[in-house]
């Protein structure tokens, strides 16, 4: 995972994203890259249904908060001695220690994230909250819809370690065999991995233990768990409560085995992980 994108917004959460970024990026010896993310001009203002002063007053407040997001990760990287990576088209080296370049004049909108996401082997991005200044459930949709690439949810607050102890969410779903792919870097340097199954939440699919099996061979050896659902216990508070028990610092889950519309209205594991997850959470569609 040599490069990791970072979308980058001014909001109480920032911090911990960039601090999780940065975990990976020591392990990986990664590119940090970030670029600020700008909502897109409402349809009302495109339109001109509303005056141009709003539009101007809407462009002003999308670049000052541009500038605050620039400064913030540029401050971060300073604070935490990271260079700043080559600039484009000179020679680099393979990188063993981490570096940080900025994307100026990004696009605005969330689908930049999942357009230019493409080309990363990982992003970074908050956990998604109610706060109006984000991190916004647009935004990380638009990246894990879009994208193709494994996003990194990081918790409100850092964790001190990324991937020690991989918990490995398996329902035995396309999506969770996507994430568990995708989190093979992370899988390979782990000191500890398990692999957690809620009896009663799964789908058609490979065991747990086919998939310890094929682990095996890439030399990770992972222990398994069974826990039992029903009963008014759900997947998701299992899966978070097992995951705090057991000390890991990574979960491993796919997103949306059931559809988005369905856990909007009915709950679901991944809505409950999105809202509630206190580790960071390696997830992919």
């Amino acid at each position: 995972m040599k490069s990791i994108l970072v979308p980058t917004e001014p909001n109480d959460a920032m911090w911990s994203t960039l601090s999780t970024a940065l975990t990976a990026a020591k392990t990986f010896g990664s590119r940090l890259e970030g670029f600020a993310v700008r909502v897109s001009v409402p349809t009302v203002v495109a339109m001109d249904v509303a005056p141009s002063a709003s539009l101007a007053f809407f462009e002003e407040e999308n670049a000052e908060a541009a500038r605050q997001s620039r400064d913030l990760f540029a401050k971060f990287m300073a604070d935490h001695a990271v260079p700043a990576a080559a600039p484009a088209g000179q020679p680099r080296a393979p990188q063993t220690a981490p570096s940080w370049a900025w994307l100026d004049d990004a696009p605005e909108g969330d689908n930049f994230v999942g357009h230019y996401g493409r080309i990363f082997d990982l992003i970074v991005m908050g956990r998604p909250s109610t706060d109006p200044q984000g991190p916004h459930m647009s935004t990380f949709e638009a990246g894990l819809f879009e994208s193709g690439r494994p996003i990194l949810l990081a918790p409100p607050k850092p964790s001190a370690t990324v991937g020690r102890h991989v918990l490995i969410a398996w329902n035995c779903s396309t999506e969770q065999a996507r994430a568990t792919a995708f989190a093979m870097p992370f899988l390979g340097r782990a000191d500890q991995v398990t692999i957690l199954t809620v009896e009663g939440a799964v789908v058609p699919g490979p065991s747990a233990e086919q998939l310890a099996a094929n682990l095996a061979l890439h030399g990770i050896k992972a222990s398994l768990a069974s826990i039992k659902g029903g009963d008014n216990r759900t997947a998701g508070p299992i899966i978070l409560d097992h995951a705090q028990r057991a000390g890991c610092d990574l979960i491993v889950k796919g997103a949306y085995t059931q559809s988005r519309l369905r856990q909007m209205i009915f709950g679901g594991t991944t809505r409950h992980i999105l809202t509630y997850a206190d580790i960071p959470v390696l997830t992919a569609h």
